[in-house]
């Protein structure tokens, strides 16, 4: 059985226009399966728990939209059933597909689904903080603190607010946006402390990115050895006095480059914890956590069965 939990608002609402052909191919195919429309945020997630509340039966769950749209069905699962995912990446970013290389036209990843012939077994991250309450939010490509989570907060501002541009403009918008928080980007002292033993501290902390995947932000490779299912978290520090100092990082980010420069550093752990001494934006999968001050990480190794 397939259940498709689909986000029609999806890059700018085109996702209804994909799922429209995408069911006619499904309506050909005869497969069994149902859909889930989603309506606002936290839908995908409780569509999720629904299903394996009420069944537990081997099954393949689909998610159609973007990388929020598996992050919730990932918050929304248990695994103590036979649930395999798949992804059709029809978001803005989709950093996630790119990762695990998926074909890129949804009707193609639509046919590899129906037709599946091979799995992988992946990891995935937990955030921690405490919000009044201790928070465990899961993450299946990356989270971050800074300058990348103050990026994801406005994406999702201009979203709620109906306005269009940058966003109308793609992967370019979102390097607007990101050019727009670095001009007022602050950087912050603090810690980051690995597996519980090594601690490193930093004096001009601008972000720190913590992955499963190697990338984030619509396609910016800030993690070249993440590798999805080696049971660690790479991590991603970048510190540096000056400012002008992120502009290559940035784009030797972009453009898919390994370089070394000044004020960038590399971790491969386990579980991390990060402390800063004023509250950061803070994000999972491009989702919202707010303001914090004290975030944990971790790794959960090879738990997700994903159709690749």
């Amino acid at each position: 059985m397939y259940y498709f939990i689909v986000n029609p608002s999806a890059n700018r609402g085109h996702g209804e226009k994909v799922w429209r052909k995408l069911e006619c191919l499904l309506r050909h195919s005869e497969v069994e399966y149902e859909v889930y429309l989603t309506q606002m945020s936290g839908d995908a997630a409780r569509f999720a728990s629904q299903l394996r509340e009420n069944s537990r039966e081997p099954c393949v769950i689909v998610a159609v939209g973007g990388d929020g749209t598996v992050n919730e069905i990932l918050n929304g699962l248990s695994f103590d059933g036979a649930v395999t995912l798949g992804y059709i990446p029809i978001g803005a970013g989709n950093d996630l597909a790119r990762g695990l290389k998926l074909p890129r036209s949804p009707q193609r990843c639509l046919k590899k689904i129906l037709h599946s012939r091979f799995y992988r077994w992946l990891d995935y991250g937990v955030l921690s903080y405490e919000n009044g309450a201790p928070i465990h939010r899961r993450f299946a490509v990356s989270s971050g603190l800074g300058l990348d989570a103050a990026v994801c907060q406005c994406v999702r501002e201009k979203a709620v607010r109906g306005q269009l541009w940058p966003l109308s403009c793609g992967r370019f918008g979102y390097i607007l946006l990101g050019l727009q928080q670095l001009l007022g980007a602050k950087p912050v002292r603090g810690y980051v402390q690995l597996d519980g033993t090594k601690k490193v501290e930093f004096n001009h902390i601008y972000f720190i990115s913590s992955h499963i995947h190697p990338y984030e932000g619509g396609g910016f490779r800030f993690a070249p050895k993440a590798d999805g299912s080696d049971g660690l978290l790479e991590i991603c520090v970048v510190h540096n006095s000056a400012k002008a100092g992120l502009v290559p990082v940035l784009l030797d980010a972009l453009l898919g480059k390994a370089g070394r420069h000044r004020g960038v550093r590399f971790y491969s752990c386990r579980e991390a914890r990060i402390h800063v001494e004023r509250p950061m934006p803070v994000h999972a999968d491009g989702e919202n956590c707010y303001y914090q001050t004290d975030i944990h990480l971790r790794c959960i190794e090879k738990t997700i069965r994903m159709i690749v």
